[in-house]
Protein backbone atom coordinates (compact mmCIF):
# COMPACT_ATOMS: atom_id res chain seq x y z
CA UNK A 1 0.00 0.00 0.00
CA UNK A 2 3.17 2.50 0.58
CA UNK A 3 4.80 1.58 -1.74
CA UNK A 4 2.07 1.94 -4.87
CA UNK A 5 1.41 5.06 -6.85
CA UNK A 6 -1.79 5.02 -7.95
CA UNK A 7 -4.73 6.51 -5.71
CA UNK A 8 -7.11 3.66 -6.64
CA UNK A 9 -4.71 0.80 -6.50
CA UNK A 10 -3.77 2.63 -3.08
CA UNK A 11 -7.21 2.50 -1.85
CA UNK A 12 -7.39 -1.06 -3.14
CA UNK A 13 -4.85 -1.90 -1.18
CA UNK A 14 -5.86 -0.38 2.02
CA UNK A 15 -9.20 -2.40 1.62
CA UNK A 16 -7.51 -5.30 1.34
CA UNK A 17 -5.86 -4.75 4.24
CA UNK A 18 -8.37 -3.85 6.53
CA UNK A 19 -10.14 -6.97 5.67
CA UNK A 20 -7.20 -9.28 6.77
CA UNK A 21 -6.95 -7.30 9.75
CA UNK A 22 -10.96 -8.30 10.59
CA UNK A 23 -9.88 -11.61 10.04
CA UNK A 24 -7.19 -11.62 12.46
CA UNK A 25 -9.54 -10.28 15.22
CA UNK A 26 -12.19 -12.88 13.72
CA UNK A 27 -9.29 -15.30 14.30
CA UNK A 28 -8.69 -14.05 18.13
CA UNK A 29 -12.46 -14.83 18.96
CA UNK A 30 -13.36 -11.05 19.03
CA UNK A 31 -16.19 -11.53 16.16
CA UNK A 32 -17.98 -8.45 16.61
CA UNK A 33 -14.98 -6.28 16.57
CA UNK A 34 -14.22 -8.53 13.44
CA UNK A 35 -17.72 -7.62 12.04
CA UNK A 36 -17.41 -3.77 13.07
CA UNK A 37 -14.16 -3.84 11.52
CA UNK A 38 -15.46 -4.85 8.09
CA UNK A 39 -18.55 -3.38 7.96
CA UNK A 40 -17.40 0.35 9.11
CA UNK A 41 -14.45 0.23 8.04
CA UNK A 42 -14.42 -1.40 4.69
CA UNK A 43 -17.89 -0.86 4.05
CA UNK A 44 -18.58 2.73 4.57
CA UNK A 45 -15.40 4.68 5.19
CA UNK A 46 -13.67 3.00 2.27
CA UNK A 47 -16.60 3.18 -0.01
CA UNK A 48 -16.41 6.92 0.83
CA UNK A 49 -12.75 7.08 -0.19
CA UNK A 50 -13.00 5.60 -3.46
CA UNK A 51 -15.59 7.95 -4.54
CA UNK A 52 -14.01 10.40 -3.88
CA UNK A 53 -11.06 9.23 -5.65
CA UNK A 54 -13.01 9.07 -8.67
CA UNK A 55 -14.68 11.90 -8.28
CA UNK A 56 -11.13 13.75 -8.95
CA UNK A 57 -10.61 11.51 -11.78
CA UNK A 58 -7.14 10.69 -11.36
CA UNK A 59 -5.85 9.18 -14.40
CA UNK A 60 -2.90 6.83 -14.63
CA UNK A 61 0.26 8.47 -16.41
CA UNK A 62 1.14 6.88 -19.97
CA UNK A 63 4.77 5.03 -19.17
CA UNK A 64 4.45 6.07 -15.66
CA UNK A 65 6.38 3.50 -13.19
CA UNK A 66 3.91 1.21 -11.26
CA UNK A 67 5.96 1.37 -7.98
CA UNK A 68 7.54 4.78 -6.42
CA UNK A 69 11.10 5.09 -5.11
CA UNK A 70 10.19 3.82 -1.62
CA UNK A 71 9.91 0.31 -2.71
CA UNK A 72 13.22 -1.34 -1.72
CA UNK A 73 13.10 0.73 1.31
CA UNK A 74 9.56 -0.36 2.50
CA UNK A 75 10.41 -4.07 1.72
CA UNK A 76 13.54 -3.92 3.82
CA UNK A 77 11.70 -2.02 6.65
CA UNK A 78 8.87 -4.94 6.26
CA UNK A 79 11.96 -7.54 6.34
CA UNK A 80 13.01 -6.10 9.73
CA UNK A 81 10.07 -5.52 11.03
CA UNK A 82 8.81 -9.36 10.45
CA UNK A 83 12.29 -10.43 11.58
CA UNK A 84 11.65 -8.68 15.28
CA UNK A 85 8.15 -9.73 15.80
CA UNK A 86 9.73 -13.51 15.16
CA UNK A 87 12.68 -12.87 17.47
CA UNK A 88 10.09 -11.89 19.94
CA UNK A 89 7.79 -14.20 19.36
CA UNK A 90 10.30 -17.16 19.55
CA UNK A 91 11.54 -15.56 23.05
CA UNK A 92 8.14 -15.38 24.43
CA UNK A 93 6.69 -17.83 26.81
CA UNK A 94 4.55 -20.40 25.80
CA UNK A 95 1.97 -19.32 28.24
CA UNK A 96 1.67 -15.75 26.70
CA UNK A 97 0.09 -17.17 23.08
CA UNK A 98 -2.27 -19.47 24.84
CA UNK A 99 -5.92 -17.96 24.10
CA UNK A 100 -6.95 -18.81 27.91
CA UNK A 101 -4.94 -15.98 29.22
CA UNK A 102 -6.73 -13.37 26.94
CA UNK A 103 -9.79 -11.86 28.86
CA UNK A 104 -13.15 -12.92 28.19
CA UNK A 105 -15.06 -10.74 25.24
CA UNK A 106 -18.54 -8.59 26.03
CA UNK A 107 -20.61 -7.37 24.14
CA UNK A 108 -21.53 -4.86 27.58
CA UNK A 109 -18.15 -4.19 28.35
CA UNK A 110 -17.09 -3.32 24.64
CA UNK A 111 -20.74 -1.20 23.97
CA UNK A 112 -19.69 0.86 27.66
CA UNK A 113 -16.08 1.80 26.65
CA UNK A 114 -17.26 2.66 23.17
CA UNK A 115 -20.22 5.11 24.44
CA UNK A 116 -17.74 6.37 27.40
CA UNK A 117 -14.21 6.50 26.13
CA UNK A 118 -14.17 6.38 22.60
CA UNK A 119 -17.13 8.39 21.66
CA UNK A 120 -14.86 11.59 20.83
CA UNK A 121 -12.69 9.89 18.63
CA UNK A 122 -15.80 8.44 16.71
CA UNK A 123 -17.32 11.58 16.23
CA UNK A 124 -14.02 13.55 14.91
CA UNK A 125 -13.59 10.55 12.51
CA UNK A 126 -17.16 11.65 11.05
CA UNK A 127 -15.80 15.03 11.00
CA UNK A 128 -12.90 14.38 9.66
CA UNK A 129 -14.78 12.14 6.93
CA UNK A 130 -17.19 14.76 5.78
CA UNK A 131 -14.33 17.59 5.56
CA UNK A 132 -12.33 15.42 3.39
CA UNK A 133 -15.42 14.80 0.65
CA UNK A 134 -16.39 18.58 0.92
CA UNK A 135 -12.65 19.10 0.45
CA UNK A 136 -12.35 16.74 -2.82
CA UNK A 137 -15.58 18.51 -4.17
CA UNK A 138 -14.34 21.49 -4.06
CA UNK A 139 -11.18 20.64 -5.88
CA UNK A 140 -12.98 19.39 -8.46
CA UNK A 141 -15.15 22.08 -8.93
CA UNK A 142 -11.69 24.33 -9.11
CA UNK A 143 -10.48 21.83 -11.90
CA UNK A 144 -13.46 21.90 -13.72
CA UNK A 145 -13.61 25.80 -13.57
CA UNK A 146 -9.90 25.85 -14.86
CA UNK A 147 -10.63 23.58 -17.44
CA UNK A 148 -13.54 25.05 -19.10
Amino acid sequence: MLVLREPMRVALALITTMIMLGGIYGLQGVHFIAAFQILIYVGAVMVFMVYVIMLLEVREAPGSRRYSRWLVPGVTSFALLVGALGIGVYRSSPGLLAPESAPAFSLTQFSSAFLTQYWLEFELTSVFLVAAIVAALAVIKVSRRAHG
